[in-house]
């Protein structure tokens, strides 16, 4: 077939999965159903594609391109609204706070489930790694893993450079306006202090000078109720941005590959199964109802799954706390900044952890003793903090850790044929830690409101413009 005439019949087919997606939009489907169903349709879609032409063809990667428009496209909007709706949203919290030393117990609380809950994904990676076997000695490793391991090697000193003081120095915003920009690693939380200082600044003039207050408080509800507003119109977008990137993910992935490294991408995704499990169990304990918790996050889950972006997923991540799970504005903003940045739980847990000890044999090191599993778990736990939550944190993770435990960081390069795979499922459980944070912190300060949890309804977005 002439490839121009593949490539129009293949966005043809697209398009007619967009306008069924839209179909079900009108048709007041749910937003689960539609989330879901653009899952499956573009799985189907990216194996047809596969199978016609091979993940390698010419006529697939400008069928892509063209996909890349919806998929990117949606990603980027939501980026484009993360640093606008942290600063309104956590000024806008700070302003209603009576006491503002409960920031304090906020952030502690928030910061502490995230870091937690990293050395326990990170002992579950350990513990799958060994149950599997895993082990990096005797891998052979092809052109692009070579590559991939010179790439690594080169970054090696970025990641030498950092340490926990830097790290902590990196938050502070030294220039407000580049970081709402998004121009670093860790824009986000420099964002959120900014915003805090904004908040506490406007809240020390409301004795004396009432009326600027006043003025200011009617500003900052203006401006979140027209960032929110945004907010619900991109986020109506999801299906089709989630249907593009699936579509994508399944046409280019080499099975060859994941079937060569099997074991690992196996143990990989019962690690991160487990610790969705440890999430469950700790909502439990907090007295809600892990199932229904479950159910209501899964559409974000979902997104976090085939974008591979914790940070674009902020905007759903907080939407998802506040209407679906009965998390204040100000907790979510919180959690889901900050788990976008710091503990991640299965880029900085679970995958530097399990290459951790995969890598050790080859230099001669028993990983499974507790003089190296001691410190490699107080590494990751450090390592955690400022991982950016983008795609590539995983990455710098890994040199973090492998670099300190004084490992070669090159050996890493050898899993790039399955990176992708592996990666949807850490940045799944990334957004899972941040909102299982932002849900234990709002159950213990005592704010979670009960009727929102307890709901059938679904949260649905269009239910939310329309009330707009």
């Amino acid at each position: 077939m002439n490839p121009t005439l593949a490539i129009v019949l293949n966005l043809a087919v697209a398009l007619a999965v967009l306008a069924f997606l839209y179909r079900q939009q009108k048709q007041h489907a749910t937003f689960t159903v539609r989330v879901f169903t653009a899952l499956g349709l573009g799985v189907l879609l990216g194996a047809a594609l596969q199978g016609l032409y091979g993940a390698a063809s010419p006529v697939l990667k400008t069928t892509g391109d063209y996909l890349d428009i919806v998929g990117s496209g949606y990603v980027k909007l939501l980026q484009m609204i993360v640093m606008p709706l942290i600063m309104v949203s956590i000024v806008a919290a700070i302003l209603k706070l009576r006491n503002a030393s409960s920031l304090g117990k906020i952030s502690a609380l928030t910061i502490g489930t995230l870091m937690i809950t990293t050395v326990i994904a990170a002992a579950l990676g350990i513990l799958m790694a060994k149950l599997f076997g895993l082990t990096a000695v005797g891998l052979t490793a092809s052109e692009a893993e070579v590559a991939r391991g010179a790439y690594l090697q080169g970054k090696l000193a970025d990641a030498q450079a950092l340490s926990l003081p830097g790290m902590i120095l990196s938050f502070l915003p030294a220039n407000p306006f580049l970081d709402m920009t998004g121009g670093r690693k860790t824009s986000t939380i420099a964002v959120v202090i900014f915003s805090v200082f904004v908040g506490i600044a406007a809240h020390g003039i409301a004795d004396k000078k009432p009326e600027l207050f006043v003025s200011f408080d009617h500003f900052v509800k203006v401006a979140h109720a027209i960032v929110m507003r945004i907010v619900t119109i991109v986020l109506r977008l999801t299906p089709y941005g989630v249907f593009a990137l699936m579509t994508q993910v399944v046409a280019t992935s080499s099975y060859a590959d994941i079937m060569n490294l099997l074991g690992f991408v196996a143990a990989s995704y019962s690690a991160l199964l487990l610790m969705f499990g440890v999430h469950l169990a700790i909502v439990a304990g907090t007295g809600l109802n892990p199932l229904r918790f479950a159910k209501k996050i899964l559409p974000v889950l979902t997104f976090a799954f085939t974008s591979r972006s914790s940070a674009g997923a902020i905007p759903m991540n907080v939407q998802t706390q506040t209407r679906r799970l009965g998390t204040p504005e100000g907790i979510a903003n919180f959690a889901a900044s900050f788990g976008a940045t710091i503990g991640q739980n299965g880029c900085a847990g679970i995958y530097p952890a399990m290459l951790a000890v995969m890598i050790a044999p080859t230099v001669g090191i028993d990983p499974y003793t507790a003089a190296f599993l001691v410190p490699l778990l107080a590494v990751v736990m450090i390592g955690s903090v400022g991982v950016a939550g983008v795609g590539g944190g995983a990455t710098f993770a890994a040199l973090i850790v492998l670099s300190t435990m004084n490992l070669p960081v090159a050996l890493a390069g050898l899993l790039i044929s399955i990176e992708p795979l592996i990666d949807m499922g850490r940045t799944a459980l990334n957004v899972s830690g941040s909102i299982t944070a932002g849900t234990v912190t709002s159950r213990v300060m005592g704010e979670t409101d009960l009727a929102v949890f307890e709901a059938d309804d679904d949260g649905d977005v269009d239910a939310d413009a329309k009330a707009a």
